[in-house]
């Protein structure tokens, strides 16, 4: 059985830019009995457009029967702060004008939703994370989160994810916000605006998302003869339509400009001195055909959190594999979490000697 609760934080949140939200809300789900020494907690983090019910977007991987079953694990993963789905964010009212911030809502970081989550973990009172997991954004807040509180969590897997988001990483999201920003609603502050350009945005995501191999296989046309209307097209117009169903081009905005802002070496002497910090015992996973977070951004992971296990899923579904290659994944980490002392990784540039393929 899941819980959704709404976390409302007293008093004004601070944000690393300096600025600071009035009033912050957060929308939690729990699943499960949490132990009373915590044994038992597994904390997910989410990635861009996602949600809070883990169960309903990870699914095959957390729920009655997978892996990460509540009827085994006490299992929270809030929405994330800037998102649209409970959490404060862009069309959530300012309590100081009494209207939606819209374009007025303060540019977030990842570490700033680490600080949030932050924020619930000690409202909950929960001591210890047996496991701290996610994938794509979410991986790159559990990675911020095991370096700010390295004896928080117990293990730690990092699926899809990077250190610091990469120039190319930087550029796809631009170019979404391009096409949002070219969409001559984006002006507006109703809730609808940009979403045109939205669906536009989201056309553009998925070829960083998915992989030549997965459009092949899924897209193909039918007919030899075909000279309009490709399976490909029709199927980036729906995706477009789907998520403008769902969500809204202002958190979209937000969110990827968050994104943008991953760097675990900011503030700090560089980037394998922060992952020098994780105490965690940590496993990396990589998804083969990944084209935005390539493996060899994993490897660099592995390479530099001490003690860690690197394995890679193999998958022609690109990015979007740490989401449907639930079976390969549910293997791995079931493995890395029965496993007491995984071999560590070497510390030598390359490819982790310990790394195998799912």
């Amino acid at each position: 059985m899941s819980t959704q609760k709404i976390y409302r934080h007293p008093g004004p949140f601070p944000l690393e830019s300096g600025q600071q939200l009035p009033a912050l809300d957060i929308t939690y789900h729990t699943y499960g009995t949490r132990a009373p020494d915590d044994s038992n907690v597994i904390w997910i983090c989410h990635a861009l457009t996602a949600n809070s019910d883990a169960q309903d977007w990870w699914a095959g991987l957390v729920g009655p029967g997978s892996l990460l079953d509540p009827a085994r694990y006490f299992i929270v993963c809030a929405n994330n702060l800037g998102s649209c789905y409970g959490t404060t964010g862009p069309l959530s009212i300012n309590p100081k004008q009494g209207q939606p911030y819209f374009h007025r809502f303060p540019a977030i970081t990842i570490r700033d939703m680490v600080q949030a989550h932050e924020a619930l973990r000690q409202h909950l009172g929960i001591r210890q994370i047996h496991l701290l997991i996610g994938g794509s954004q979410g991986g790159q807040q559990a990675l911020e989160w095991a370096i700010l509180k390295p004896e928080l969590s117990k293990n730690l897997a990092l699926i899809a994810t990077n250190a610091r988001h990469s120039p190319w990483g930087v550029a796809f999201n631009e170019s979404q916000r391009l096409a949002i920003a070219n969409d001559p609603s984006w002006n507006e502050e109703t809730a609808s605006a940009g979403l045109q350009g939205m669906k536009t945005a989201r056309s553009i995501a998925l070829l960083s998302y998915r992989h030549y191999h997965a459009y092949g296989i899924t897209q193909q046309p039918r007919e030899q003869g075909l000279l309009d209307n490709y399976p490909a097209a029709s199927y980036q117009r729906y995706q477009g339509e789907k998520l403008a169903r769902r969500f809204n081009a202002f958190s979209y905005w937000v969110l990827s400009k968050a994104m943008d802002t991953h760097n675990i070496g900011r503030g700090r002497p560089d980037l394998e001195t922060a992952l020098a910090g994780i105490r965690a015992r940590t496993l990396v996973v990589s998804v083969s055909s990944d084209l935005l977070f390539p493996p060899e951004e994993q490897a660099f992971l592995a390479r530099h959190i001490s003690g860690a296990v690197w394995q890679s899923i193999q998958s022609d579904y690109g990015h979007d594999g740490f989401l449907t290659e639930t079976e390969a994944l549910s293997r791995v980490l079931g493995a890395f979490l029965k496993k007491s002392q995984p071999e560590p990784a070497p510390k030598a540039p390359g490819i982790p000697a310990n790394s195998t393929t799912a």
